[in-house]
């Protein structure tokens, strides 16, 4: 997790790759439209398979939720 990171002067402080102007949506906007990961890596040789394996842990801890509020 520590690939991702957060910083006001890079991309307006969204999370980023390794401090890179690698926006984690858009990586996971890549991904989601069926982006294979060989793909995304040859289209941005920056990047290294842990950065996309990290991107997808981030995205997972945020979707974890620890109860649902109904809002009527």
């Amino acid at each position: 997790m520590n690939r991702v990171t957060m910083d006001p002067a890079v991309c307006h402080g969204k999370p980023t790759v390794r401090g890179l102007r690698y926006p984690v949506d858009m990586l996971l906007d890549l991904m989601g439209s069926g982006m294979s990961q060989e793909e995304i890596l040859a289209d941005y040789p920056d990047l290294e398979r842990d950065d996309l394996l990290a991107v997808m842990q981030y995205a997972a801890k945020l979707a974890r939720v620890e109860r649902v509020i109904r809002l009527e």
